[in-house]
Formats: structure tokens, C-alpha cells, sequence
């Protein structure tokens, strides 16, 4: 008999970690609507802090344009609730850290905002090259809100997963870094 065959199966977390330790790689997040779950969840794993870089909770639009590097003029068109946006969250904080990858997340998890409903939520993978975004209609209340944060931070994770695991259909969805503006 397996004497791992009683050991639960790894979490989101806990599988992204031993991959980019694994590959000697690094991951930066941005986050909006979850506001720092992905971070929490990632620093939560033993010896994360061989892989994780550096965590930024960007609520305002300001804060998305002055530390991230968000267009203040896809901000202003847009709203904050966006694939641009994310795009942008994730790329800017990959380079302002200089990691490897770099995760953002940004959407409604309470009150409607910005004329999009609750559980709206864009979730961005950003590597050198590409970002990769990922639209969620997460179908709660603005009184789940902590669920459609977990949800998403979820997401979040998985899509790293998936790329570090050379997931085809992801790895060809993605969007050149220089054509976010027009691609998205």
C-alpha cells in the first residue's frame, strides 16, 4: 500500500509554490478585490519566501496608476473592473518587482460598482511576454462577499498552476504585453 495514499491532495497554494521552487522561479501579486487573499495564501505555504517577491493591495485607481503603471486613461474609459486593467495590474507588478510572473485581481465582491454586478472579477497571469486574463461571473450576493474573494483568489492561483503545468488551451489564449490595448 502507498503511504501517501491518505494524505490529502495539495492545495491551490501549496501546489504553485513547489512548482516555481521547482523551476527557480518568482511571482508578484496586485490585487484589487481580494485584497491580499492571494498573497495570504501564498505566504501561508513553507519556504514561500524563496518564490514570493512582493504583495501590493491596490484599491484605488490611483494607487492602480501611481505604483502599478495602469493607465490613468483606461482607468477613466474603462473603470477599474476591467481586462485592461488587470492586464496592466499583473504586468506592473511583475516589473516592479522583477519577478518572474506576476498575478492581479480586480472586480466587485460587494455592492454593484462601476455599472458592473457583483461577482464580476478579472483575474490576470502576467510573464514577460504575455498577460493572460481570465473574466469571472461569480453568481453571489454582495453579502458573500468573503466567498467571491476565495473564489477568485482561487483563480487566481490556478491559472499560475495551469501555466506552470504547460496547460495548452492557457498558454495559447494569451495576449502580447505590447497589445494589451488593443487585444483586450
Amino acid at each position: 500500500m502507498n503511504e501517501n495514499a491518505f494524505l490529502p491532495e495539495p492545495k491551490f497554494e501549496e501546489a504553485v509554490v513547489l512548482a516555481l521552487k521547482e523551476k527557480g522561479l518568482t511571482v508578484a501579486t496586485a490585487e484589487s478585490c481580494t485584497g491580499g487573499l492571494v498573497s495570504k495564501r501564498i505566504t501561508a505555504v513553507s519556504g514561500s519566501s524563496s518564490v514570493f517577491e512582493l504583495g501590493v493591495a491596490a484599491y484605488s485607481g490611483r494607487i492602480k496608476n501611481k505604483i502599478l503603471g495602469v493607465d490613468a486613461d483606461k482607468i477613466d474609459r474603462l473603470g477599474t473592473v476591467s481586462a485592461p486593467v488587470a492586464a496592466m495590474m499583473a504586468d506592473g507588478v511583475r516589473r516592479l518587482a522583477d519577478a518572474d510572473f506576476g498575478i492581479a485581481t480586480t472586480g466587485v465582491a460587494g455592492d454593484s460598482f462601476e455599472g458592473k454586478p457583483t461577482g464580476t472579477v478579472y483575474v490576470a497571469l502576467a510573464d514577460k511576454n504575455r498577460v493572460y486574463v481570465k473574466r469571472l461571473a461569480i453568481e453571489k450576493s454582495p453579502s458573500e462577499r468573503e466567498i467571491i474573494r476565495y473564489i477568485a483568489s482561487t483563480h487566481a492561483l490556478d491559472m499560475l498552476r495551469l501555466y506552470l503545468a504547460n496547460d495548452p488551451d492557457l498558454m495559447t489564449s494569451g495576449v502580447a504585453v505590447a497589445q494589451v490595448d488593443e487585444k483586450l
